[in-house]
């Protein structure tokens, strides 16, 4: 279920992000434009871990089950999404 984004989309949207803040007269850079976008990259790739360990999560949920659940199947879905969102709920992550 994990999606990763390559380096090169990172890129992109961390770009996209400060091309974002550099327009809105509320934001003052007190730093290098560029070293604000390593900070952008750095935020989406911490980010894209924890998703991909809360992934990880859920499937190892899934698969401690005595009943073996066939992935893909619709019980696997609700299961996935259900310990998906009992992790991320655990991090304050998911709004009710």
């Amino acid at each position: 279920m994990s999606s990763r984004l390559s380096r090169e989309k990172i890129n992109y949207l961390s770009r996209q992000v400060l091309t974002v803040l550099e327009q809105d007269e509320q934001v003052d850079f007190l730093d290098d434009p560029n070293e604000i976008r390593l900070v952008i990259v750095k935020s989406i790739e911490e980010e894209m871990k924890l998703y991909e360990s809360l992934d990880k999560k859920a499937i190892d949920k899934i698969q401690s089950q005595k009943k073996a659940i066939e992935e893909g199947s619709r019980e696997w879905e609700i299961l996935y999404r259900k310990y998906y969102n009992d992790e991320l709920a655990k991090l304050g992550k998911l709004s009710d």
